[in-house]
């Protein structure tokens, strides 16, 4: 469960990089989306050592979509839609099926 939260952290991470490139506007902003870029995928890369790398990277995009469709309603006003509520739902149910259905032995390194 370890690298599955290291996962978490990382599409809470792409989160914050995705935002960055949006809103960035004088040096040390930049400087925090690359370093919050380069962390990502550092993390990502070792949780990898541990986990399916394919289960590991839908999860990881699904998780970081989402939280940036969301981040981008509650932060940025962004208009809410049926449609796009509903197509993240389907999205995590699907992350977290696969989650599911993946069985939890780590990959040994």
């Amino acid at each position: 469960m370890k690298y599955w939260g290291i996962v978490l952290f990382a599409a809470l991470l792409e989160v914050v990089w995705v935002i960055g490139l949006k809103h960035s506007d004088v040096w040390w902003q930049w400087l925090i989306t690359l370093a919050a870029v380069v962390y990502t995928f550092k993390l990502l890369l070792d949780a990898g050592n541990h986990l399916p790398v394919g289960t590991l990277y839908a999860v990881f995009v699904g998780l970081g979509t989402a939280g940036t469709v969301i981040s981008d309603i509650i932060l940025f006003d962004a208009p809410i839609e049926a449609v796009k509520i509903i197509l993240i739902a389907v999205l995590l149910i699907g992350v977290i099926g696969l989650k599911l259905v993946t069985p939890d032995k780590e990959v040994s390194s």
